[in-house]
């Protein structure tokens, strides 16, 4: 069967597919919207994505993207109306996305989970997720934003990955000395497409009508 939209599996607290749903804002784009239980992936998601994480993104054309990403970067070239993908910068955010992706992702991973990975202690787990808040805290020291006055594919990609670490213990993390990252966070959860990306949904269900996000505000 043909989609009308394109269709969207996501699960509303984990960071990528929130940075998905922040690529498809800053687009201006309209999707259907799945919303899932991680315990419990619906047949029809890994039926197209048999990896069986999200987000995933069929499109009309039965393409479907799996990376958030990929989704990011489709969506903005789709359209891109406050230039998030300027070339200038574009090299430099690819590279600040995977050290993101990669190192900051491990250690915060350990920061959250410190019970199961007993090798280290939750204060040193934390310590070394710093090191990448000391290089956005440096970044944010000349810029509003982490590479430039305006926002770009860096800041939506990775700020849903320091609200997480963030987020393990509110009070440590507005205690450590990023007084400019710490603002920058701050600023971001408060921003209505960041507010209109956690709206809640109501797990998808095959019965269930068709959820178009973002949800229309009367």
């Amino acid at each position: 069967m043909t989609l009308s939209l394109h269709r969207l599996y996501s699960f509303r607290r984990c960071p990528y597919a929130m940075r998905a749903r922040l690529g498809l804002l800053f687009a201006g784009m309209s999707v259907e919207l799945r919303e899932i239980v991680l315990k419990n992936k619906p047949p029809q998601m890994l039926a197209i994505s048999p990896k069986g994480t999200v987000p995933v993104l069929q499109l009309t054309n039965e393409t479907v993207i799996e990376e958030s990403q990929e989704i990011m970067v489709w969506a903005l070239e789709q359209s891109d109306p406050q230039g998030l993908l300027d070339k200038g910068i574009l090299s430099q955010a690819n590279a600040l996305i995977a050290q993101n992706d990669n190192d900051f992702k491990h250690w915060l991973d350990r920061y959250k989970y410190a019970d199961r990975h007993p090798e280290m202690t939750q204060t040193e787990y934390r310590e070394q997720g710093e090191v990448f808040l000391q290089i956005l805290e440096n970044l944010l020291t000349k810029n509003r934003y982490l590479l430039g006055d305006s926002v770009t594919i860096a800041d939506i990609g990775i700020m849903p990955f320091v609200r997480q670490f963030a987020h393990v213990d509110r009070d440590t993390f507005y205690s450590l000395p990023y007084p400019k990252l710490q603002q920058w966070l701050q600023n971001w959860l408060a921003h209505p497409l960041f507010l209109q990306a956690m709206v809640k949904f109501q797990p998808w269900q095959e019965e269930d009508e068709t959820v178009v996000f973002p949800a229309k505000t009367e």
